[in-house]
């Protein structure tokens, strides 16, 4: 494999119901960490139970990696465990002209275009962790940092706490 997790899998070579267990190498781990903005990616793997019909395949499975953010608040190290399915589609390059428009209903949105010739199941692996990454990854300090940074809570900037605010001063006049 090479440094960037891109396992490509012949499309002549995929029999339905295969199932490929997929790991990524220290090198590949530190090169996905960095493309994902991580502090650090010490596991990946997937399970994956491959079916095929013609040129198009599916993949279902798990992604399951050890890793560590960045606090949005401290940048402090936040460790995390992503252990996500996957229900992931390979169909081929549609064949449009350039300023046709392609409009995608939401059961097409986990389809990948093949090149016909090959699948890229490590990029949809890595794609799959991000997208179960949490986007504002928090440490225990984090509301402390917040609160000395002026940053006020999600109650406290609400509709409520405005209302609340004017009850007070109306009782103090």
């Amino acid at each position: 494999m090479s440094e960037d997790f891109e396992f490509l899998l012949p499309l002549d070579q995929v029999r339905d119901g295969e199932r490929i267990e997929l790991s990524a190498s220290d090198p590949e781990c530190a090169t996905i960490a960095k493309r994902l903005g991580l502090l650090s990616l010490s596991a990946l793997r997937a399970h994956v139970v491959l079916s095929r019909e013609g040129d198009k395949v599916s993949a279902k499975g798990r992604v399951l990696a050890h890793l560590d953010q960045a606090c949005v608040a401290t940048g402090e190290p936040v460790a995390a465990h992503i252990d996500e399915p996957f229900d992931l589609h390979f169909h081929p390059e549609p064949q449009i002209a350039p300023d046709e428009e392609i409009e995608l209903e939401g059961a097409a949105l986990d389809t990948i275009f093949h090149d016909g010739a090959r699948i890229p199941l490590g990029d949809a692996i890595v794609d799959t962790l991000a997208l179960a990454l949490d986007p504002y990854p928090r440490s225990a300090d984090a509301e402390d940092a917040l609160r000395e940074a002026g940053v006020i809570s999600e109650e406290e900037a609400g509709p409520f706490a405005a209302l609340a605010a004017l009850k007070e001063k109306m009782a103090k006049d």
